[in-house]
């Protein structure tokens, strides 16, 4: 019985990541790893990859942010149009739009910034 250890399996996918892409157009968790030997401090002979795995996943979770974003704003655009002249109901729906186009603008400028720094320590 062969017994495999997480480090082995996490290199063994990152050796296939030439081969892999994304799902769904997210980067893979890995993405920043790509390349280097994958080490996870496991024999102790070298630096952690794992903070370029945790950049990864960092902006995996932000680029889902953004479509949250994408879709309050629609939310907001069919609160507008069902608000039926109404001032409170047009209101809240503009702030529904405003904020959701904040948080687009602050994710996509956070993932590239997560981005740019994750291509530097790769």
């Amino acid at each position: 019985m062969t017994t495999f250890s997480f480090p082995d399996l996490v290199h063994n996918v990152a050796v296939a990541c030439g081969g892999g892409g994304s799902f769904l157009g997210f980067p893979t968790w890995y993405k920043y790893a790509c390349g280097h030997d994958f080490r996870f401090l496991a024999d102790g002979s070298g630096p952690s990859d794992i903070p370029l795995v945790f950049l990864a996943i960092i902006e995996i979770m932000l680029r889902i942010a953004a479509l949250a974003a994408i879709a309050y704003v629609v939310f907001g655009g069919v609160k507008y149009v069902v608000s039926q002249g109404e001032p409170d109901k047009i209101s809240e729906a503009k702030g529904t739009i405003i904020n959701a186009l904040a948080g687009l603008l602050i994710a996509t400028f956070a993932v590239a910034v997560v981005a740019f720094i994750g291509n530097r320590l790769g």
